[in-house]
């Protein structure tokens, strides 16, 4: 009986303890209060209260000490600074070495044909000598007495210095052979894109004249083949001339050529049937289709205008000062 007692007294015990405190029950003090998770003080600066004075900072805190006595830690190596990089030694701005002149293989193979081999090779890297021939115009032009054109040079030489050879002319069916002129010009490369040329011009007609001449070929930006030219003849007559074109690749056969020249005097000539100024200009437009790189017909427009004096000469010939003409041709080089 005594253990039945025990038994149900814990039974109806174990409901009220779950239960917690219970304020009105005698006898019964509240629990402790669980400690805090953390302090609500913490991080809080309270050196300004009484007795709360902090410790300094260490000032030898991240301090390599173990230069100081009985700080030496046997088995823990301290970190040591970088060293400084060395100073880098100037480019010594010295004149390249002769070129050798004692040739191994010439030891074991004929000198002859070593000799002949390294002339080889040096043409082939840049000292190469090649020529090309080029029609730059060879055209039928449409209107009164029909007419034709021709413009060309050639060339001969290296990349740096080279013989140049130019020719140009027009005319037509009613009154012949109006203009034509030839060119021979030594040019040398002045950079990159351009050359300076230098030698004489030979007008066969209207008026035989010989000039020096000076000017400049090249490319500019973009891709703008450009000439420009000073002529001087034996009788002190100062002509000048401008040439420019453009190939736009419209596909890559179809090409389409926009070209402009203009001739320019310091006096009149009757001669030669020149007036100063601006004596002439030619505005033209071409659509070519290369068939092979050498050879391309193509089809365009020509305008060409006379001004000034020499307008007035060429109708006192019983030529036209100008106008629009239908044009056909090739170009071509080889």
């Amino acid at each position: 009986m005594n253990r039945i007692a025990l038994l149900a007294a814990s039974l109806f015990a174990t409901p009220a303890l779950a239960q917690g405190w219970m304020p009105g029950m005698p006898g019964m003090a509240p629990p402790a209060a669980p400690p805090a998770a953390a302090s609500q003080a913490a991080g809080h600066d309270m050196s300004s209260m009484p007795g709360m004075t902090m410790p300094p900072a260490d000032a030898h805190a991240g301090h390599d000490m173990s230069s100081m006595p009985g700080m030496a830690m046997p088995g823990m190596a301290m970190p040591q600074a970088p060293a400084a990089a060395p100073a880098q030694a100037a480019i010594p701005q010295t004149p390249p070495p002769p070129v050798p002149t004692d040739h191994l293989a010439d030891r074991y193979f004929d000198p002859t044909a070593m000799a002949a081999a390294r002339r080889q090779l040096g043409e082939e890297h840049g000292g190469a000598v090649y020529s090309k021939v080029m029609a730059n115009l060879l055209e039928y032009q449409g209107g009164g007495g029909g007419g034709y054109r021709w413009d060309g040079e050639a060339f001969y030489g290296g990349d740096i210095d080279r013989f140049v050879a130019k020719t140009e002319g027009a005319g037509n069916g009613r009154t012949g052979l109006g203009s034509a002129e030839a060119q021979a010009l030594y040019s040398h490369a002045i950079g990159r894109y351009f050359d300076l040329q230098a030698g004489v011009r030979q007008d066969f007609t209207p008026g035989a004249r010989t000039y020096l001449t000076v000017g400049t070929q090249g490319l500019l930006p973009y891709w703008f083949n450009v000439q420009a030219a000073l002529f001087v003849s034996t009788r002190g007559e100062v002509l000048g001339r401008l040439e420019g074109s453009y190939d736009l690749r419209l596909t890559q056969r179809l090409v389409l050529q926009p070209r402009a020249e203009l001739n320019l005097a310091a006096q009149d000539t009757r001669q030669t049937r020149t007036g100063s100024g601006l004596s002439d200009a030619e505005l033209g437009l071409r659509l070519r289709y290369e068939v092979r790189r050498e050879f391309a017909p193509y089809v365009g427009v020509s305008y060409e205008r006379m001004y000034g004096n020499t307008a007035t000469f060429a109708r006192r010939a019983g030529d036209d000062a100008g106008g629009a003409n239908l044009v056909v041709g090739i170009q071509a080089w080889f």
